[in-house]
C-alpha cells in the first residue's frame, strides 16, 4: 500500500482550529488506506491494521516523536518526560476494525493522543513522566474470535491455543499473522509478560460512542466507569438430518434452522427476564447461516452455523446465563433430535475502573462546561 503524511508546518501554538483540520486529514488518509465498501476493513495483524499503524509511526517521526514496535508488534509513540525511569501515562487504542466497520472506531482514540503529544511538541512542553501513545493490536474479535489480543500478548495471557485459533477467511493461523508483522512469537507462547504493569502509572482511552444513548441525552461526553466482560462462542454448529422438503413430515424432521432458532428464542426470554430483575447483560448472536454448498428452497437444513457473545459487568452472572444457555442447548438436542457442537470457548472478565480516575475526569468535565 502506498501512502503519504500530510504535516502542518511547525508553528508557535497549536490552536483549535488548526487541530480539528489537523484531525481531519489523518481520518481521511486512514480511510483511504483501508475503505472496504461502506466502510473500512482494518483487519487484525493483517494489511489494513498494519498499513494504519505505519502512517500514524511515519506522522510521529516527522513531528520529532520518537515510535517503536513492542514484541507484539503494537505500535508506541512516546513523549519523555522529567522523569524518565518514573512510570509512564498511556493514551491510546486500537486501529483494527471489524469487517467494514467504522473509521472512528478505536482510531479515535489513538489520533487523540497523537494530537496531544503533537501539541506538547510543538509548544516545547516537557511532562514531569512520561507520556506514551499506544495502538494496541487486535482488538476485534471478528478475525481470530478472540478479542484483545496485543494487550493479551503483552501480559503474557495469550495461550498457545489461542495463537492457533485461523483467520476467519483465509484459514491461516493468528501465529502465522503475528509472525509475519515481527511478533516475538517464543516469548509470547511461553506466557512471558512483555511489559511490567508496574511501570505504568495509567491507562486513557478515547473513544467513540457506540449506542444512542449519549446522543439521546445530548451529552458530548462521559466517563467510562466499568467494561463489560463476555463470554463468546465463534462457531457452534447444530447438526441436524438433511430431506426433501415436500417429502419429510414435521413430526420425522430434525430441522437445524428451526433448531436453532428455538435455541435462540429460549435465549432472548431468559434475557428479557433477566434484564426485568436488573441484571446487566446483552446477549448476540453476529453469525447465522446454513452451507452454501448445498443449502436449497426445497430441502431441509441439515446444519446450521452460529455465533454467540454474552457480555455483562457481573462474572457471576455471565457464568449463570452461559450455564443456562448449555442446559438449554441439551433440552432442544432432546426436544428436536439435534446436536449442537460448541467450538471453544473465550472469556474476558469484567473489569471496573479507577475511582480517582473517573473523579478527575468528571471534575475535567464540570471545569470546561461539558455534560457528562
Amino acid at each position: 500500500m502506498n501512502f503519504t503524511v500530510h504535516s502542518f508546518p511547525a508553528k508557535m501554538g497549536f490552536g483549535a482550529e488548526e487541530r480539528s483540520n489537523y484531525a481531519n486529514v489523518i481520518f481521511a488518509d486512514l480511510k483511504n488506506l483501508s475503505v472496504d465498501g461502506p466502510g473500512v476493513s482494518r483487519e487484525t495483524y493483517g494489511a489494513g491494521e498494519t498499513a494504519a499503524m505505519k502512517y500514524c509511526a511515519e506522522l510521529a517521526e516527522k513531528e520529532g516523536l520518537s515510535s517503536w514496535y513492542d514484541e507484539a508488534a503494537n505500535l508506541v509513540v512516546e513523549l519523555p518526560g522529567q522523569d524518565k525511569s518514573a512510570p509512564f501515562i498511556i493514551c491510546g487504542s486500537h486501529l483494527d476494525s471489524v469487517p467494514q466497520g467504522g473509521n472512528f472506531d478505536g482510531a479515535a482514540g489513538v489520533v487523540a493522543g497523537l494530537i496531544v503529544l503533537v501539541r506538547m511538541k510543538r509548544e516545547g512542553r516537557v511532562p514531569p513522566i512520561s507520556i506514551r501513545v499506544m495502538a494496541l493490536r487486535g482488538e476485534e474479535s471478528a478475525w481470530f474470535g478472540q478479542c484483545y489480543l496485543g494487550s493479551r500478548a503483552l501480559f503474557g495471557q495469550l495461550t498457545k491455543t489461542d495463537i492457533e485459533r485461523p483467520h476467519r477467511t483465509s484459514g491461516k493461523t493468528l501465529k502465522s499473522y503475528m509472525q509475519g508483522v515481527s511478533a516475538n512469537i517464543e516469548k509470547i507462547v511461553s506466557g512471558e509478560p512483555l511489559m511490567n504493569a508496574s511501570s505504568i502509572a495509567a491507562y486513557l482511552e478515547l473513544h467513540i460512542e457506540q449506542g444512542p444513548v449519549m446522543v439521546a441525552r445530548d451529552m458530548p461526553v462521559a466517563v467510562v466507569t466499568g467494561l463489560r466482560g463476555n463470554i463468546r462462542h465463534q462457531n457452534i454448529i447444530c447438526e441436524g438430518e438433511a430431506g426433501h422438503a415436500g417429502a419429510v413430515p414435521r413430526w420425522l424432521r430434525h430441522d437445524a434452522v428451526l433448531a436453532t432458532a428455538d435455541l435462540l428464542h429460549r435465549y432472548d426470554d431468559h434475557w428479557a427476564a433477566l434484564q426485568e430483575r436488573g441484571l446487566d447483560l446483552v446477549l448476540t448472536t453476529g453469525i447465522l447461516s446454513t452451507n452454501s454448498n448445498d443449502h436449497a428452497m426445497s430441502r431441509i437444513p441439515g446444519q446450521c452455523n452460529f455465533s454467540i457473545e454474552i457480555r455483562s459487568q457481573s462474572i457471576d452472572t455471565l457464568e449463570a446465563f452461559y450455564q443456562l444457555l448449555r442446559s438449554e442447548a441439551e433440552s432442544v438436542e432432546k426436544e428436536r433430535g439435534v446436536k449442537f457442537k460448541f467450538d471453544e470457548r473465550s472469556l474476558a472478565a469484567p473489569a471496573l475502573l479507577d475511582q480517582g480516575w473517573i473523579d478527575h475526569l468528571l471534575k475535567c468535565c464540570k471545569e470546561n462546561n461539558l455534560n457528562s
